[in-house]
């Protein structure tokens, strides 16, 4: 039996609704207020986001959180078979005061 990590399953969905979306890596760390190395390294599986994060991310997607823990369950079940998710518009960056 093959082991999967959550963290890398987690990154692979994150980078085919981003993919899926349209956006670059630049697009989604801008408007989720996370660094750009960060984020590239979520969605290669070498780091384990906080809830918090993930969210911010899903946010920036314009897709609902339950909705990528819901492919990331399918891929870790092995029935990776990937549902489009419905994209909303991705919220714009926030101003730094």
């Amino acid at each position: 039996m093959t082991v999967v990590l959550l963290r890398e399953a987690m990154g692979e969905t994150l980078r085919e609704v981003r993919v899926a979306s349209g956006q670059t890596l630049r697009d989604v760390s801008a408007s989720a207020r996370v660094s750009l190395g960060y984020l590239s390294e979520v969605e290669r599986g070498h780091k384990e986001a906080s809830s918090e994060l993930l969210n911010a991310i899903c946010g920036a997607l314009g897709v609902n959180l339950a909705d990528v823990l819901h492919l990331t369950g399918e891929r870790v079940s092995g029935h990776a078979t990937v549902t489009p998710l419905p994209v909303r518009a991705p919220r714009a960056p926030r101003a730094v005061a």
